[in-house]
């Protein structure tokens, strides 16, 4: 790859700048140099309005975002056509990507009056998500309730994702399975998956502190690697108890295209926030380049 294109990537990730010094300083390896850091509003955004939010991320050079239902972004699927068009129109007027957006629904219920009503909300998010230039909607597998085996469960999971799967094909939209609540275990995972059986159902990894047991990270990272989306989520490069520098490697290792998006739970630091999500950058890419240049080219 020439050092124009490779410079083009870096600069994407971290400014001219940093391009420059990088390319001038060590050989990078060309897996990696699609990570993007974006953020979830989840708790770090969550109060902050739509123009507020894009500003900030603007300024942060963290160019990517999906969006949590109820929150004071204001966007749900109760917005009408123009207001779908005119949040599109704001970020397609700025440098932030609409990455998706973030929904609880869930399909473990034993209720299958229960199960149907969240398929059918996922689907307005899906549509919703469309309409203002989003190109996926994440979802949750969740419990694992009692007095039901496990592998019902996990099946029936399944089955509503290869649902969703059918019917978010024709909005061109991607289903993310967050690693999430009961189902952490990445074998459980990886069965959900098999039996959803869609190339638009993809696995969104939820840097859970299960993934590290067992077999280890590297051995839960392989279970389900073939069906990573666009999406991972971290909880933030320097919280202690995970080892972010070997989510970092695995991804550059799996050559990666998509977004690490911060999905940091609690309070949001006092100051700007732009200068909170610009550290949070910083911190993450520093892993990403480092894993980079151990790689080699």
């Amino acid at each position: 790859m020439s050092d124009l294109r490779r410079r083009h990537f870096l600069s994407t990730l971290f400014g001219t700048g940093v391009a420059s010094l990088a390319l001038g300083q060590e050989k990078l390896s060309y897996k990696g140099e699609n990570i993007r850091f974006g953020l979830v509003t989840y708790m770090w955004g969550a109060d902050l309005d739509l123009p507020t939010l894009i500003a900030s991320l603007e300024k942060a050079e963290v160019l990517g975002v999906e969006l949590r239902i109820d929150q004071a972004h204001g966007v749900s699927p109760k917005l009408s056509a123009a207001e779908r068009a005119e949040v599109r129109k704001k970020f397609e007027d700025s440098k932030v990507e609409l990455v998706g957006m973030g929904t609880n629904f869930n399909f473990h219920s034993p209720d299958p009056a229960e199960v149907k009503k969240n398929i059918e909300g996922a689907k307005e998010y899906i549509k919703l998500c469309h309409d203002i230039g989003g190109s996926g909607v994440k979802v949750k597998p969740d419990q694992l309730p009692k007095n039901v085996a496990k592998e019902k469960t996990l099946e029936q999971i399944g089955k509503a994702l290869a649902e969703l799967g059918d019917y978010s094909s024709g909005f061109g939209q991607e289903i993310r399975l967050e690693v999430h609540g009961q189902v952490t275990d990445l074998g459980d995972v990886a069965r959900v998956m098999k039996t959803a059986d869609r190339p638009n159902v993809k696995v969104c990894w939820n840097s859970n502190d299960k993934d590290q047991e067992g077999e280890g990270i590297e051995a839960n990272f392989a279970k389900v690697q073939e069906y990573l989306g666009h999406t991972v989520h971290i909880r933030g490069a320097n919280v202690p108890g995970y080892a972010w520098d070997k989510v970092a490697k695995l991804l550059v290792a799996a050559d990666y295209d998509g977004w690490v998006l911060l999905e940091a739970g609690g309070k949001r630091p006092e100051g700007d926030p732009a200068a909170i999500f610009a550290a949070q950058k910083e911190a993450f890419m520093k892993l990403v380049t480092a894993a980079r240049a151990g790689a080699g080219a």
